[in-house]
């Protein structure tokens, strides 16, 4: 909502992985990770070599890396399609949404044989038992159905205004204050 005070989470779309009675764990899909893109990641991982960054594939070179959250910010997190799966890593969150927190999908990634789509984030937001609940009811987010377009579309700049518009509403007649009838 427009009143978030955080600002870490300020116009965010987060996908929500996991939700139960003991927390919640989401993805922020929206927010570039500062000074950092996917053929510079690969050569600091030395999953490929400097000469060879220039020779990835334009999806991979253009591959956008997000910041995904404030905790773990140093760990990745792949969200992709389910046409790729890694045995005991990969889970599967959705229809069309899965989860991989391993190099070995980014190594899939660099030589062509990883996922048709994908978003590598780092780091995850990260909710207590109860606090994400309390925070939708202190008007704090809004929900919408995951839409694996919204997630891995690479126009960042767009997916705010995309979410909102896709549950009918119109991000310039937002308010940052809240109240209950």
């Amino acid at each position: 909502m427009p009143g978030m005070a955080d600002e870490r989470f300020s116009r965010s779309v987060i996908y929500l992985c996991a939700h139960s009675a003991e927390g919640a764990m989401g993805i922020i899909v929206n927010k570039p990770a500062a000074d950092l893109n996917m053929p510079d990641l690969l050569v600091q991982l030395d999953i490929i070599g400097q000469d060879d960054a220039i020779r990835l594939p334009s999806r991979i070179g253009h591959m956008p890396v997000l910041m995904g959250g404030p905790v773990e910010a140093s760990r990745g997190f792949v969200l992709h399609s389910p046409d790729f799966h890694i045995d005991q890593s990969t889970l599967l969150i959705d229809d069309g949404i899965c989860l991989t927190a391993t190099i070995e999908i980014l190594r899939a990634i660099a030589v062509g044989k990883g996922p048709a789509s994908a978003v590598l984030a780092l780091g995850y937001a990260g909710w207590q038992a109860g606090q994400l609940e309390s925070e939708i009811q202190a008007n704090g987010w809004l929900h919408c159905p995951a839409d694996p377009d919204l997630i891995f579309n690479s126009a960042l700049e767009t997916k705010y205004d995309r979410a909102l518009r896709g549950i009918g509403i119109e991000p310039a007649m937002l308010s940052a204050t809240a109240g209950h009838a």
